[in-house]
């Protein structure tokens, strides 16, 4: 059984989109940094430890400000 479930995963972020996209920086900073938020993982890989996060509430999805403007949409 995986763990955290997709479920629990669901509750805490809208959209599956979302969850890949968090998870994926979240881990990308573990793997380059190792600065672990949770004092301890079941996962031994940081994308499996960055959902704990998300599982934990820890690591959570920030609202885009709507009037900046970013190096992409110029």
């Amino acid at each position: 059984m995986l763990y955290p479930s997709v479920d629990a995963l669901k509750s805490k972020i809208d959209s599956k989109y979302s969850l890949v996209s968090l998870a994926a920086k979240r881990a990308r900073q573990l793997h380059e940094n190792g600065e672990e938020l949770l004092v301890s993982y079941r996962s031994k890989k940081p994308v499996g430890m960055a959902l704990e996060e998300v599982a934990a509430g820890i690591l959570t999805k920030v609202e885009q400000d709507k009037s900046a403007v970013y190096e992409d949409e110029v």
